[in-house]
Protein backbone atom coordinates (compact mmCIF):
# COMPACT_ATOMS: atom_id res chain seq x y z
CA UNK A 1 0.00 0.00 0.00
CA UNK A 2 0.80 3.49 -0.70
CA UNK A 3 2.45 5.78 2.23
CA UNK A 4 0.48 8.29 0.64
CA UNK A 5 -2.56 8.92 -1.52
CA UNK A 6 -1.20 10.01 -5.13
CA UNK A 7 -2.64 12.56 -7.42
CA UNK A 8 -4.29 11.00 -10.47
CA UNK A 9 -1.41 12.88 -12.77
CA UNK A 10 0.75 11.15 -11.05
CA UNK A 11 -0.74 7.80 -12.05
CA UNK A 12 0.30 6.13 -16.04
CA UNK A 13 -2.35 5.89 -18.11
CA UNK A 14 -1.83 2.23 -18.84
CA UNK A 15 -4.05 2.08 -15.08
CA UNK A 16 -6.27 4.42 -16.22
CA UNK A 17 -9.70 3.76 -18.05
CA UNK A 18 -10.03 5.28 -21.50
CA UNK A 19 -12.67 7.69 -21.28
CA UNK A 20 -11.61 8.66 -24.68
CA UNK A 21 -13.41 5.55 -26.07
CA UNK A 22 -16.51 6.93 -25.49
CA UNK A 23 -16.03 11.07 -26.26
CA UNK A 24 -12.43 12.17 -27.59
CA UNK A 25 -12.88 14.83 -25.42
CA UNK A 26 -15.23 17.00 -23.40
CA UNK A 27 -15.82 19.23 -26.70
CA UNK A 28 -17.15 15.89 -28.37
CA UNK A 29 -19.61 15.11 -25.38
CA UNK A 30 -20.87 18.84 -25.72
CA UNK A 31 -21.45 17.72 -29.35
CA UNK A 32 -23.13 14.37 -28.47
CA UNK A 33 -25.36 16.37 -25.56
CA UNK A 34 -26.79 18.74 -27.85
CA UNK A 35 -27.79 16.27 -30.58
CA UNK A 36 -29.05 14.03 -27.44
CA UNK A 37 -31.22 17.30 -26.94
CA UNK A 38 -32.61 17.71 -30.42
CA UNK A 39 -33.27 13.79 -30.71
CA UNK A 40 -35.15 14.55 -27.17
CA UNK A 41 -37.19 17.36 -28.48
CA UNK A 42 -37.89 15.50 -31.71
CA UNK A 43 -39.50 12.81 -29.57
CA UNK A 44 -42.62 15.06 -28.05
CA UNK A 45 -43.73 15.14 -31.51
CA UNK A 46 -45.65 11.36 -30.37
CA UNK A 47 -47.41 13.68 -27.74
CA UNK A 48 -51.18 12.78 -27.94
CA UNK A 49 -50.30 11.00 -31.24
CA UNK A 50 -48.76 7.02 -29.63
CA UNK A 51 -51.43 5.24 -30.86
CA UNK A 52 -51.22 6.41 -34.50
CA UNK A 53 -48.31 4.53 -34.92
CA UNK A 54 -47.16 2.69 -31.87
CA UNK A 55 -44.19 1.30 -33.49
CA UNK A 56 -42.24 4.12 -34.28
CA UNK A 57 -43.05 5.74 -30.82
CA UNK A 58 -40.91 2.74 -28.96
CA UNK A 59 -38.23 2.70 -31.38
CA UNK A 60 -37.56 6.66 -31.16
CA UNK A 61 -38.02 6.09 -27.33
CA UNK A 62 -35.21 3.57 -27.50
CA UNK A 63 -33.40 5.64 -30.12
CA UNK A 64 -33.02 8.66 -27.29
CA UNK A 65 -31.68 6.26 -24.75
CA UNK A 66 -29.02 5.07 -26.91
CA UNK A 67 -27.86 8.99 -27.13
CA UNK A 68 -28.08 9.60 -23.25
CA UNK A 69 -26.18 6.65 -22.07
CA UNK A 70 -22.67 7.27 -23.22
CA UNK A 71 -23.69 10.81 -22.11
CA UNK A 72 -24.37 10.07 -19.19
CA UNK A 73 -21.51 7.17 -18.63
CA UNK A 74 -18.64 9.32 -19.75
CA UNK A 75 -19.99 12.09 -17.58
CA UNK A 76 -20.21 10.00 -14.05
CA UNK A 77 -17.12 8.23 -14.56
CA UNK A 78 -15.19 11.27 -15.03
CA UNK A 79 -16.23 12.90 -11.86
CA UNK A 80 -15.65 9.75 -9.95
CA UNK A 81 -12.00 9.67 -11.26
CA UNK A 82 -11.96 13.08 -9.13
CA UNK A 83 -14.90 13.74 -7.36
CA UNK A 84 -12.89 17.32 -6.61
CA UNK A 85 -12.79 18.78 -10.23
CA UNK A 86 -15.87 21.46 -10.58
CA UNK A 87 -15.79 20.73 -14.51
CA UNK A 88 -16.63 17.44 -14.55
CA UNK A 89 -19.11 17.59 -11.09
CA UNK A 90 -20.71 20.17 -13.39
CA UNK A 91 -20.52 17.73 -16.41
CA UNK A 92 -22.44 15.13 -14.33
CA UNK A 93 -24.86 17.64 -13.23
CA UNK A 94 -25.79 18.34 -16.72
CA UNK A 95 -25.90 15.00 -17.56
CA UNK A 96 -28.50 14.48 -14.75
CA UNK A 97 -30.62 16.71 -16.26
CA UNK A 98 -30.39 15.61 -19.49
CA UNK A 99 -31.88 12.91 -18.10
CA UNK A 100 -34.49 14.28 -16.55
CA UNK A 101 -35.61 15.88 -19.43
CA UNK A 102 -35.53 12.99 -21.34
CA UNK A 103 -37.59 11.38 -18.50
CA UNK A 104 -40.31 14.17 -18.50
CA UNK A 105 -40.30 14.17 -22.42
CA UNK A 106 -41.11 10.70 -22.63
CA UNK A 107 -43.51 10.03 -19.77
CA UNK A 108 -46.51 10.19 -22.13
CA UNK A 109 -45.27 6.97 -24.03
CA UNK A 110 -46.08 4.45 -21.46
CA UNK A 111 -49.64 6.00 -20.79
CA UNK A 112 -51.02 6.18 -24.19
CA UNK A 113 -49.77 2.51 -24.97
CA UNK A 114 -51.55 1.33 -21.88
CA UNK A 115 -54.75 3.30 -22.98
CA UNK A 116 -54.72 1.34 -26.32
CA UNK A 117 -56.44 -1.75 -26.21
CA UNK A 118 -54.57 -4.72 -24.43
CA UNK A 119 -55.19 -7.30 -26.50
CA UNK A 120 -53.57 -4.90 -29.55
CA UNK A 121 -50.27 -4.09 -27.24
CA UNK A 122 -50.45 -8.32 -26.78
CA UNK A 123 -50.40 -8.73 -30.47
CA UNK A 124 -47.72 -5.82 -31.15
CA UNK A 125 -45.23 -7.42 -28.62
CA UNK A 126 -45.78 -10.97 -31.18
CA UNK A 127 -44.91 -9.22 -34.21
CA UNK A 128 -41.82 -10.23 -35.65
CA UNK A 129 -40.45 -6.60 -36.25
CA UNK A 130 -40.82 -5.68 -32.91
CA UNK A 131 -38.98 -8.92 -31.30
CA UNK A 132 -36.35 -6.71 -29.61
CA UNK A 133 -39.47 -5.00 -27.76
CA UNK A 134 -41.18 -7.63 -26.47
CA UNK A 135 -39.55 -7.39 -22.81
CA UNK A 136 -40.18 -4.15 -22.81
CA UNK A 137 -44.18 -4.30 -23.43
CA UNK A 138 -44.30 -7.75 -21.65
CA UNK A 139 -43.13 -5.85 -18.64
CA UNK A 140 -44.65 -2.25 -19.19
CA UNK A 141 -48.48 -5.01 -19.08
CA UNK A 142 -47.07 -6.41 -15.74
CA UNK A 143 -47.23 -3.02 -14.40
CA UNK A 144 -50.06 -1.38 -15.87
CA UNK A 145 -51.63 -0.95 -12.41
CA UNK A 146 -48.60 0.96 -11.06
CA UNK A 147 -48.87 3.28 -14.43
CA UNK A 148 -50.40 6.43 -13.73
CA UNK A 149 -51.88 9.44 -15.83
CA UNK A 150 -50.08 11.36 -18.87
CA UNK A 151 -49.50 14.13 -16.52
CA UNK A 152 -48.87 12.30 -13.46
CA UNK A 153 -46.14 10.98 -15.32
CA UNK A 154 -44.79 13.58 -16.34
CA UNK A 155 -44.98 15.49 -13.01
CA UNK A 156 -42.85 12.40 -11.57
CA UNK A 157 -40.47 12.41 -14.30
CA UNK A 158 -40.20 16.06 -13.27
CA UNK A 159 -39.27 15.33 -9.67
CA UNK A 160 -35.99 12.84 -11.02
CA UNK A 161 -33.34 15.65 -9.87
CA UNK A 162 -34.73 16.06 -7.07
CA UNK A 163 -35.18 12.41 -5.89
CA UNK A 164 -31.70 11.58 -6.55
CA UNK A 165 -30.65 14.73 -4.22
CA UNK A 166 -29.78 12.41 -1.05
CA UNK A 167 -27.34 10.21 -2.93
CA UNK A 168 -25.36 13.25 -4.47
CA UNK A 169 -25.35 14.90 -1.61
CA UNK A 170 -24.16 11.79 0.49
CA UNK A 171 -21.63 11.31 -2.37
CA UNK A 172 -19.83 14.84 -2.04
CA UNK A 173 -19.77 14.28 1.34
CA UNK A 174 -18.04 10.81 1.91
CA UNK A 175 -16.23 11.36 -1.17
CA UNK A 176 -14.52 14.58 -1.20
CA UNK A 177 -15.80 16.39 2.32
CA UNK A 178 -15.00 13.89 4.50
CA UNK A 179 -11.28 13.84 6.29
CA UNK A 180 -10.53 10.97 8.26
CA UNK A 181 -7.80 10.91 11.22
CA UNK A 182 -4.26 9.43 10.35
CA UNK A 183 -3.29 6.06 11.31
CA UNK A 184 -0.02 5.85 13.71
CA UNK A 185 1.83 3.08 12.28
CA UNK A 186 3.99 1.36 14.36
CA UNK A 187 7.16 2.84 13.60
CA UNK A 188 5.94 5.84 14.57
CA UNK A 189 5.19 7.70 10.98
CA UNK A 190 1.65 8.81 9.97
CA UNK A 191 -0.92 7.07 6.89
CA UNK A 192 -3.25 8.37 5.67
CA UNK A 193 -6.88 6.83 6.41
CA UNK A 194 -9.70 7.24 3.64
CA UNK A 195 -12.09 4.83 2.38
CA UNK A 196 -9.83 3.78 0.02
CA UNK A 197 -6.89 2.62 2.36
CA UNK A 198 -9.58 1.66 5.28
CA UNK A 199 -9.81 -2.02 3.84
CA UNK A 200 -5.41 -2.39 4.27
CA UNK A 201 -5.47 -1.00 8.05
CA UNK A 202 -8.67 -3.03 9.07
CA UNK A 203 -6.70 -6.53 7.76
CA UNK A 204 -3.57 -5.18 9.33
CA UNK A 205 -1.82 -7.75 11.74
CA UNK A 206 -1.23 -5.09 14.37
CA UNK A 207 -4.28 -5.28 16.62
CA UNK A 208 -4.08 -1.42 17.46
CA UNK A 209 -3.73 -0.10 13.23
CA UNK A 210 -6.85 -1.63 13.03
CA UNK A 211 -8.31 -0.06 16.36
CA UNK A 212 -7.62 3.21 14.82
CA UNK A 213 -8.63 2.54 12.16
CA UNK A 214 -11.92 1.32 12.72
CA UNK A 215 -12.90 4.12 15.37
CA UNK A 216 -11.25 6.40 13.15
CA UNK A 217 -13.73 5.58 10.48
CA UNK A 218 -16.64 5.22 12.47
CA UNK A 219 -16.00 8.06 14.64
CA UNK A 220 -15.66 10.37 11.96
CA UNK A 221 -19.08 9.64 10.30
CA UNK A 222 -20.53 9.94 13.52
CA UNK A 223 -19.31 13.40 13.51
CA UNK A 224 -21.50 14.00 10.77
CA UNK A 225 -24.40 12.18 12.10
CA UNK A 226 -27.11 14.14 12.16
CA UNK A 227 -26.00 15.36 8.31
CA UNK A 228 -26.16 12.14 7.38
CA UNK A 229 -29.36 11.17 8.95
CA UNK A 230 -31.08 13.41 7.56
CA UNK A 231 -29.71 12.92 3.72
CA UNK A 232 -30.66 9.21 4.59
CA UNK A 233 -34.04 9.92 5.81
CA UNK A 234 -35.05 12.45 3.06
CA UNK A 235 -33.84 8.81 1.02
CA UNK A 236 -36.28 6.75 2.46
CA UNK A 237 -39.23 8.70 2.39
CA UNK A 238 -38.53 9.49 -1.23
CA UNK A 239 -38.77 5.41 -1.89
CA UNK A 240 -41.86 5.73 0.70
CA UNK A 241 -43.53 8.34 -1.44
CA UNK A 242 -42.61 6.50 -5.03
CA UNK A 243 -43.71 3.81 -3.83
CA UNK A 244 -47.09 5.39 -2.43
CA UNK A 245 -47.44 6.92 -5.37
CA UNK A 246 -47.77 4.44 -7.86
CA UNK A 247 -50.07 1.95 -5.56
CA UNK A 248 -47.30 -0.29 -4.17
CA UNK A 249 -47.81 -1.96 -1.06
CA UNK A 250 -44.34 -0.88 0.01
CA UNK A 251 -41.21 0.45 -1.05
CA UNK A 252 -40.36 -2.63 -1.28
CA UNK A 253 -42.70 -3.97 -3.14
CA UNK A 254 -41.64 -1.09 -5.74
CA UNK A 255 -38.21 -2.13 -5.91
CA UNK A 256 -38.92 -5.93 -6.51
CA UNK A 257 -42.30 -6.30 -8.28
CA UNK A 258 -40.89 -4.48 -11.37
CA UNK A 259 -38.10 -6.80 -11.73
CA UNK A 260 -40.68 -10.02 -10.89
CA UNK A 261 -38.97 -11.18 -7.79
CA UNK A 262 -40.97 -12.26 -5.13
CA UNK A 263 -40.81 -10.52 -1.96
CA UNK A 264 -40.74 -14.05 -0.32
CA UNK A 265 -37.26 -14.67 -1.99
CA UNK A 266 -35.59 -11.27 0.24
CA UNK A 267 -37.75 -13.00 3.38
CA UNK A 268 -36.28 -16.42 2.89
CA UNK A 269 -32.85 -15.20 2.71
CA UNK A 270 -33.14 -13.45 6.29
CA UNK A 271 -35.02 -17.11 7.91
CA UNK A 272 -32.23 -18.87 6.50
CA UNK A 273 -29.74 -16.82 6.86
CA UNK A 274 -30.43 -16.56 11.15
CA UNK A 275 -30.67 -20.05 10.37
CA UNK A 276 -27.19 -20.76 10.29
CA UNK A 277 -26.28 -17.61 12.84
CA UNK A 278 -24.81 -20.41 15.36
CA UNK A 279 -22.65 -21.26 13.22
CA UNK A 280 -21.74 -17.95 12.32
CA UNK A 281 -20.72 -17.72 16.23
CA UNK A 282 -18.81 -21.07 16.13
CA UNK A 283 -16.62 -19.31 13.33
CA UNK A 284 -16.48 -16.28 15.40
CA UNK A 285 -15.19 -18.21 18.62
CA UNK A 286 -12.75 -19.80 16.37
CA UNK A 287 -11.35 -16.62 15.58
CA UNK A 288 -11.00 -15.52 19.20
CA UNK A 289 -9.27 -17.98 19.98
CA UNK A 290 -7.05 -18.45 16.92
CA UNK A 291 -6.17 -14.63 17.64
CA UNK A 292 -5.80 -15.32 21.66
CA UNK A 293 -7.77 -12.29 22.57
CA UNK A 294 -9.51 -12.00 25.96
CA UNK A 295 -12.53 -10.12 23.83
CA UNK A 296 -13.16 -10.34 19.96
CA UNK A 297 -13.82 -6.46 18.80
CA UNK A 298 -15.43 -5.84 15.86
CA UNK A 299 -12.34 -4.17 14.45
CA UNK A 300 -10.77 -8.12 14.71
CA UNK A 301 -13.03 -9.39 12.46
CA UNK A 302 -11.38 -9.15 9.51
CA UNK A 303 -7.62 -9.65 9.51
CA UNK A 304 -6.21 -12.94 8.40
CA UNK A 305 -6.26 -16.04 11.01
CA UNK A 306 -3.37 -17.11 9.64
CA UNK A 307 -0.48 -14.41 10.79
CA UNK A 308 2.98 -15.81 8.93
CA UNK A 309 1.34 -16.53 5.34
CA UNK A 310 1.61 -13.61 2.87
CA UNK A 311 0.17 -12.97 -0.59
CA UNK A 312 1.70 -10.08 -1.81
CA UNK A 313 -0.45 -8.99 -4.34
CA UNK A 314 0.43 -6.31 -7.22
CA UNK A 315 -1.69 -5.17 -9.83
CA UNK A 316 0.03 -7.27 -12.36
CA UNK A 317 0.52 -10.28 -10.48
CA UNK A 318 -3.00 -10.11 -9.34
CA UNK A 319 -4.14 -10.06 -12.68
CA UNK A 320 -2.34 -12.45 -14.10
CA UNK A 321 -3.65 -14.35 -10.92
CA UNK A 322 -7.18 -14.20 -11.99
CA UNK A 323 -6.76 -15.42 -15.18
CA UNK A 324 -5.08 -18.67 -14.42
CA UNK A 325 -7.83 -19.41 -11.79
CA UNK A 326 -10.69 -18.45 -14.57
CA UNK A 327 -9.23 -21.09 -16.87
CA UNK A 328 -12.73 -23.09 -16.82
CA UNK A 329 -14.47 -20.55 -18.33
CA UNK A 330 -13.20 -20.62 -21.84
CA UNK A 331 -9.85 -19.40 -23.70
CA UNK A 332 -12.62 -16.82 -25.23
CA UNK A 333 -13.43 -15.29 -21.76
CA UNK A 334 -9.67 -15.05 -20.88
CA UNK A 335 -8.95 -13.23 -23.75
CA UNK A 336 -11.68 -10.61 -23.30
CA UNK A 337 -10.47 -10.40 -19.67
CA UNK A 338 -6.88 -9.60 -20.91
CA UNK A 339 -8.17 -6.85 -23.52
CA UNK A 340 -9.95 -5.61 -20.49
CA UNK A 341 -6.31 -5.33 -18.59
CA UNK A 342 -4.65 -3.83 -21.92
CA UNK A 343 -6.99 -1.51 -23.56
CA UNK A 344 -8.28 1.23 -21.28
CA UNK A 345 -11.56 -0.86 -19.47
CA UNK A 346 -9.75 -0.68 -16.00
CA UNK A 347 -8.83 2.28 -13.90
CA UNK A 348 -7.17 0.93 -10.82
CA UNK A 349 -5.26 2.71 -8.54
CA UNK A 350 -6.62 4.93 -5.33
CA UNK A 351 -6.29 8.47 -5.67
CA UNK A 352 -6.83 11.90 -4.49
CA UNK A 353 -10.55 12.12 -4.31
CA UNK A 354 -11.51 9.40 -6.74
CA UNK A 355 -14.47 7.28 -5.67
CA UNK A 356 -13.89 4.70 -3.13
CA UNK A 357 -14.91 0.76 -3.99
CA UNK A 358 -15.31 -0.92 -6.60
CA UNK A 359 -17.41 -1.05 -9.92
CA UNK A 360 -18.35 -2.03 -13.39
CA UNK A 361 -20.16 0.27 -15.85
CA UNK A 362 -21.84 -2.35 -18.24
CA UNK A 363 -21.96 0.82 -20.81
CA UNK A 364 -25.00 -1.07 -22.66
CA UNK A 365 -25.16 -0.27 -26.37
CA UNK A 366 -21.38 1.36 -26.16
CA UNK A 367 -17.34 0.50 -26.77
CA UNK A 368 -16.87 -2.30 -23.73
CA UNK A 369 -17.84 -2.16 -20.03
CA UNK A 370 -15.53 0.30 -17.82
CA UNK A 371 -14.01 -1.17 -14.21
CA UNK A 372 -13.35 0.73 -11.25
CA UNK A 373 -11.04 -0.46 -8.98
CA UNK A 374 -8.62 0.95 -5.80
CA UNK A 375 -5.92 -1.51 -5.68
CA UNK A 376 -4.25 -2.38 -2.52
CA UNK A 377 -1.44 -5.50 -3.09
CA UNK A 378 -3.53 -7.87 -1.35
CA UNK A 379 -5.15 -10.96 -2.12
CA UNK A 380 -8.64 -8.93 -1.07
CA UNK A 381 -7.77 -6.83 -4.39
CA UNK A 382 -7.12 -9.92 -6.69
CA UNK A 383 -10.52 -11.19 -5.68
CA UNK A 384 -11.95 -8.18 -6.58
CA UNK A 385 -10.59 -7.91 -9.78
CA UNK A 386 -12.17 -11.14 -10.72
CA UNK A 387 -15.26 -9.79 -8.74
CA UNK A 388 -15.64 -6.48 -11.09
CA UNK A 389 -14.75 -8.27 -14.39
CA UNK A 390 -17.37 -10.77 -13.47
CA UNK A 391 -19.68 -8.25 -13.98
CA UNK A 392 -17.96 -6.75 -17.37
CA UNK A 393 -18.12 -10.46 -18.66
CA UNK A 394 -21.86 -10.48 -17.74
CA UNK A 395 -22.45 -6.80 -19.46
CA UNK A 396 -20.14 -7.87 -22.24
CA UNK A 397 -21.92 -11.22 -23.51
CA UNK A 398 -25.43 -9.47 -22.73
CA UNK A 399 -24.71 -6.64 -24.68
CA UNK A 400 -23.19 -8.76 -27.35
CA UNK A 401 -26.10 -11.19 -27.93
CA UNK A 402 -29.59 -9.26 -26.84
CA UNK A 403 -30.64 -6.34 -28.76
CA UNK A 404 -30.16 -3.10 -27.31
CA UNK A 405 -33.37 -2.81 -25.47
CA UNK A 406 -32.92 -5.94 -23.71
CA UNK A 407 -29.10 -6.14 -23.08
CA UNK A 408 -29.31 -4.82 -19.75
CA UNK A 409 -30.21 -7.49 -17.13
CA UNK A 410 -32.32 -7.40 -13.54
CA UNK A 411 -30.55 -6.22 -10.54
CA UNK A 412 -31.42 -9.15 -8.86
CA UNK A 413 -28.46 -11.27 -10.90
CA UNK A 414 -26.17 -8.67 -10.93
CA UNK A 415 -24.22 -10.08 -8.38
CA UNK A 416 -23.89 -13.97 -9.64
CA UNK A 417 -21.66 -13.57 -12.29
CA UNK A 418 -19.23 -11.78 -10.17
CA UNK A 419 -19.34 -13.72 -7.08
CA UNK A 420 -19.04 -17.08 -9.60
CA UNK A 421 -15.70 -15.51 -10.74
CA UNK A 422 -14.68 -15.05 -6.85
CA UNK A 423 -15.93 -18.79 -6.05
CA UNK A 424 -14.04 -20.75 -9.31
CA UNK A 425 -10.93 -18.50 -8.56
CA UNK A 426 -10.67 -19.89 -4.76
CA UNK A 427 -11.10 -23.24 -5.79
CA UNK A 428 -7.73 -22.78 -8.37
CA UNK A 429 -6.19 -21.52 -5.46
CA UNK A 430 -7.13 -24.10 -2.82
CA UNK A 431 -6.06 -27.05 -5.29
CA UNK A 432 -2.48 -24.76 -6.55
CA UNK A 433 -1.45 -23.95 -2.87
CA UNK A 434 -1.67 -27.32 -0.82
CA UNK A 435 0.85 -26.31 1.81
CA UNK A 436 -0.99 -26.21 4.71
CA UNK A 437 -0.66 -22.57 5.59
CA UNK A 438 -1.94 -21.58 2.09
CA UNK A 439 -4.97 -23.78 2.72
CA UNK A 440 -6.10 -22.19 6.38
CA UNK A 441 -5.29 -18.70 4.65
CA UNK A 442 -7.48 -19.22 1.72
CA UNK A 443 -10.10 -21.35 3.60
CA UNK A 444 -10.03 -17.91 6.18
CA UNK A 445 -10.51 -16.05 3.10
CA UNK A 446 -13.21 -18.40 1.62
CA UNK A 447 -15.18 -18.22 5.17
CA UNK A 448 -14.74 -14.32 5.28
CA UNK A 449 -16.70 -13.88 1.87
CA UNK A 450 -19.48 -15.71 3.17
CA UNK A 451 -19.33 -13.73 6.68
CA UNK A 452 -19.18 -10.32 4.98
CA UNK A 453 -21.64 -11.22 1.77
CA UNK A 454 -24.07 -13.37 3.16
CA UNK A 455 -24.38 -12.37 6.82
CA UNK A 456 -23.19 -8.71 6.54
CA UNK A 457 -25.74 -7.75 3.43
CA UNK A 458 -28.25 -9.94 4.87
CA UNK A 459 -28.06 -7.86 8.19
CA UNK A 460 -27.65 -4.54 5.81
CA UNK A 461 -30.94 -5.82 4.06
CA UNK A 462 -32.66 -6.32 7.67
CA UNK A 463 -31.76 -2.59 8.17
CA UNK A 464 -33.10 -1.36 4.99
CA UNK A 465 -36.46 -3.18 5.84
CA UNK A 466 -36.47 -1.83 8.94
CA UNK A 467 -36.08 2.08 8.22
CA UNK A 468 -38.37 2.04 5.37
CA UNK A 469 -41.07 -0.15 7.98
CA UNK A 470 -40.57 2.87 10.13
CA UNK A 471 -41.41 5.54 7.64
CA UNK A 472 -43.90 3.94 6.43
CA UNK A 473 -45.66 3.40 10.22
CA UNK A 474 -44.70 7.42 10.50
CA UNK A 475 -42.26 6.81 13.26
CA UNK A 476 -39.48 9.62 13.06
CA UNK A 477 -36.23 8.73 11.35
CA UNK A 478 -33.52 10.30 14.03
CA UNK A 479 -29.95 9.29 14.52
CA UNK A 480 -30.75 7.21 17.66
CA UNK A 481 -33.39 5.22 16.24
CA UNK A 482 -32.00 4.21 13.21
CA UNK A 483 -28.45 4.28 15.11
CA UNK A 484 -29.82 1.72 17.93
CA UNK A 485 -31.78 -0.44 15.26
CA UNK A 486 -28.33 -1.04 13.40
CA UNK A 487 -26.87 -1.48 17.08
CA UNK A 488 -29.35 -3.93 17.37
CA UNK A 489 -28.52 -6.22 14.39
CA UNK A 490 -24.80 -6.70 15.12
CA UNK A 491 -25.86 -7.49 18.71
CA UNK A 492 -28.53 -10.31 17.07
CA UNK A 493 -25.35 -11.43 14.52
CA UNK A 494 -22.41 -10.80 16.74
CA UNK A 495 -23.31 -10.31 19.98
CA UNK A 496 -23.25 -14.12 21.30
CA UNK A 497 -19.08 -14.25 20.91
CA UNK A 498 -18.09 -10.26 19.90
CA UNK A 499 -17.83 -7.10 22.43
CA UNK A 500 -20.12 -5.27 19.99
CA UNK A 501 -18.30 -2.04 19.99
CA UNK A 502 -20.96 1.09 20.57
CA UNK A 503 -19.34 2.97 18.04
CA UNK A 504 -20.27 0.56 15.38
CA UNK A 505 -23.49 2.34 15.59
CA UNK A 506 -22.09 4.55 13.19
CA UNK A 507 -21.46 2.10 10.33
CA UNK A 508 -24.94 2.33 9.05
CA UNK A 509 -23.80 5.88 7.94
CA UNK A 510 -21.34 5.08 5.49
CA UNK A 511 -22.92 2.36 3.32
CA UNK A 512 -23.57 4.21 0.20
CA UNK A 513 -25.99 1.13 -0.96
CA UNK A 514 -28.68 2.51 1.26
CA UNK A 515 -28.93 5.10 -1.31
CA UNK A 516 -30.31 2.40 -3.89
CA UNK A 517 -32.71 1.13 -2.10
CA UNK A 518 -33.63 -2.59 -1.53
CA UNK A 519 -30.25 -4.14 -3.36
CA UNK A 520 -27.53 -5.19 -0.89
CA UNK A 521 -29.50 -8.13 -0.77
CA UNK A 522 -28.85 -9.30 -4.08
CA UNK A 523 -24.89 -9.70 -3.15
CA UNK A 524 -26.49 -12.72 -0.58
CA UNK A 525 -28.49 -14.18 -2.84
CA UNK A 526 -25.81 -13.78 -5.15
CA UNK A 527 -22.86 -15.70 -3.68
CA UNK A 528 -25.57 -18.56 -2.85
CA UNK A 529 -26.66 -18.87 -6.82
CA UNK A 530 -22.66 -18.28 -7.75
CA UNK A 531 -21.57 -21.13 -5.33
CA UNK A 532 -23.61 -23.60 -6.44
CA UNK A 533 -22.77 -22.59 -10.27
CA UNK A 534 -18.90 -23.17 -10.01
CA UNK A 535 -19.65 -26.04 -8.32
CA UNK A 536 -21.44 -27.08 -11.66
CA UNK A 537 -18.78 -24.99 -13.78
CA UNK A 538 -15.48 -27.03 -12.09
CA UNK A 539 -17.74 -30.58 -11.90
CA UNK A 540 -19.55 -30.85 -15.28
CA UNK A 541 -16.94 -28.75 -16.99
CA UNK A 542 -18.13 -27.28 -20.80
CA UNK A 543 -21.72 -28.28 -20.79
CA UNK A 544 -22.36 -26.33 -17.41
CA UNK A 545 -19.65 -23.70 -19.13
CA UNK A 546 -22.36 -23.48 -21.89
CA UNK A 547 -25.25 -23.15 -19.41
CA UNK A 548 -24.03 -20.25 -17.47
CA UNK A 549 -22.80 -18.74 -20.84
CA UNK A 550 -26.45 -18.70 -21.74
CA UNK A 551 -27.27 -16.69 -18.50
CA UNK A 552 -24.90 -14.58 -19.21
CA UNK A 553 -26.40 -13.90 -22.36
CA UNK A 554 -29.96 -13.43 -21.41
CA UNK A 555 -29.83 -9.73 -20.52
CA UNK A 556 -33.23 -9.08 -19.90
CA UNK A 557 -35.03 -11.16 -22.62
CA UNK A 558 -36.47 -13.58 -19.90
CA UNK A 559 -36.99 -12.40 -16.32
CA UNK A 560 -33.89 -12.91 -13.50
CA UNK A 561 -35.81 -16.31 -11.92
CA UNK A 562 -36.01 -18.18 -15.52
CA UNK A 563 -32.32 -16.45 -16.80
CA UNK A 564 -30.83 -18.25 -13.55
CA UNK A 565 -32.99 -21.66 -14.45
CA UNK A 566 -31.05 -21.71 -17.53
CA UNK A 567 -27.73 -22.46 -15.43
CA UNK A 568 -29.58 -24.97 -13.53
CA UNK A 569 -30.32 -22.37 -10.50
CA UNK A 570 -33.82 -22.10 -9.01
CA UNK A 571 -33.67 -18.79 -6.41
CA UNK A 572 -37.30 -19.06 -6.02
CA UNK A 573 -36.33 -21.73 -3.50
CA UNK A 574 -34.55 -21.67 -0.66
CA UNK A 575 -32.64 -24.05 -1.04
CA UNK A 576 -29.70 -22.78 -2.86
CA UNK A 577 -29.05 -20.89 0.13
CA UNK A 578 -29.38 -23.37 2.21
CA UNK A 579 -26.90 -25.65 0.15
CA UNK A 580 -24.75 -22.70 0.39
CA UNK A 581 -24.68 -22.41 4.22
CA UNK A 582 -24.03 -25.78 4.47
CA UNK A 583 -20.76 -25.00 2.44
CA UNK A 584 -19.77 -22.23 4.54
CA UNK A 585 -20.38 -25.03 7.72
CA UNK A 586 -18.17 -27.58 5.74
CA UNK A 587 -15.52 -25.08 5.21
CA UNK A 588 -15.26 -24.07 8.71
CA UNK A 589 -14.60 -27.71 9.52
CA UNK A 590 -11.99 -27.78 6.88
CA UNK A 591 -10.33 -24.96 8.50
CA UNK A 592 -10.64 -26.35 11.91
CA UNK A 593 -9.11 -29.53 10.51
CA UNK A 594 -6.10 -27.86 8.69
CA UNK A 595 -5.61 -25.34 11.73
Amino acid sequence: MADKIRKRSEIPDKYKWRLSDIFADVAAWEAAYAEAEKVIAAFSAFDGKVAEDPKAAIRAYFEAEKHIIPIYCYASMLKDSDNGDTAAQALEQKAIALLVKAQTASAFLEPELLAMDESKLVALSQESDMEDYSTFLKEMLLQKPHSLSKDQERLLAMMGEIAGAPDNIYSMLTNVDLKFPDITLTDGSKAPLTEGTYSSFIHDDQRDVRRQAFEGLMGTYGKFGNTITGTYSASVKMDQFMADARHFSSARAAAMEPLQIPESVYDNLIQVIHEYLPVLNEYLQLRKQVLAVDELHMYDLYCPMVKDFKMDMPYEKAFDLVLEGLAPMGEDYLAKLREARDNGWIDVYPTENKTSGAYSNGFRGGAHPFVLLNHNDNLDSAFTIAHELGHSMHSYFSNLTQPFPEADYSLFVAEVASTCNEAVMMRYLLEKLPEKKAQAYLLNHFLEQFRTTCFRQTMFAEFEKISHEMAAKGEPLTRESLSKAYYKLNETYYGETCVVDEVIANEWMRIPHFYRAFYVYVYATGLCAAVSLSEKILTEGESAVKDYRKFLSAGSSVPPIEALKLAGIDMSSPEPIRKAMEVFKATLEKFKAVL
